[in-house]
């Protein structure tokens, strides 16, 4: 295995010199379509997120791409920092390991590809480790511009907890035919609570929405798709309501509270 070196300074851009909009770059066969899901697992599982151009590509054999799957490519890859998004310094130039999938003709061309790292250092300079399959992730303006939003929503103060759970489910059924309530509140990773309230009307369709506590005010409404809120509930509530949620309801009304459970999940598009 060839060793990793690395330059001395440092380059680092803010947001607002970010200016991949103005002039169209190749990105050298590489897949630009990430969804927000797949940008926000890697970007909580980074501990830093560099923007980069490949100065280098080299393609490895033998012993250097051992356990690669068949229809890829193990490249060593140099590349030029040009930009620290999130986590501790790093040198102007680093290093590190991809395994690519083989285009159907001709050959990758990497080298000027600008790309975000999600990665982490390995102990050794200038060298890193990507947190994914997928980490190295072309530098189209919607791709940075995503990652860069749920990188700065996920340190805001009212930022919304991961979803650990759901603790208990309440039915009511209302003085009409075909009207009733239910209310799920749900477990947090830092305990603030989170609730879910599906409302149903005769001759309408059921509503939801989510409300940061657990109460649920007019102003509550379903979370914005591609959101952090919206990543959390989609990511982190299971895909069914567990039996002790609704384990102090009559069966009716348990019935009730699953059915209305699948409202929202639903309205989530069951991602992942």
């Amino acid at each position: 295995m060839m060793r990793f070196t690395a330059y001395s300074s440092l380059i680092l851009l803010s947001a607002s010199s970010v200016g991949h909009a103005a002039t169209p770059v190749p990105y050298g066969g590489l897949t630009t379509d990430y969804s927000y899901v797949e940008l926000a697992d890697m970007a909580f599982a980074a501990p830093q997120t560099i923007g980069a151009t490949i100065t280098e590509a080299i393609p490895l054999k033998g012993e250097a791409a051992a356990g690669l799957d068949p229809g890829r490519t193990r490249y060593y890859v140099q590349a030029d920092v040009t930009a620290l998004i999130s986590g501790t310094g790093v040198p102007s130039h680093v290093t590190y390991l991809v395994d690519l999938p083989n285009p159907p003709k001709g050959k990758l061309k990497l080298k000027g590809v600008p790309v975000l790292l999600l990665a982490a250092t390995t102990g050794n300079p200038g060298e890193l480790r990507l947190v994914g399959p997928r980490a190295q992730v072309p530098r189209t303006p919607e791709n940075e511009s995503r990652l860069r939003a749920i990188l700065t929503a996920a340190v805001s103060p009212d930022a919304p907890p991961a979803i650990t759970g759901i603790t208990r489910a309440f039915h009511v059924a209302g003085t009409l035919p075909g009207e009733s309530e239910t209310q799920i509140f749900l477990r947090t990773a830092d305990k603030r609570p989170i609730s879910l309230s599906i409302l149903r009307r005769p001759h309408e369709d059921p509503r939801w929405a989510v409300a940061l506590s657990e109460l649920v005010d007019d102003s509550a409404a379903p979370p914005k798709p591609d959101s952090l809120l919206w990543y959390r509930l989609a990511c982190g509530l299971p895909r069914t309501l567990p039996d002790d949620a609704v384990a102090s309801l009559a069966e009716p009304d348990a019935q009730a509270a699953r059915d209305d459970y699948q409202v929202v999940l639903t309205g989530l598009g069951h991602r992942r």
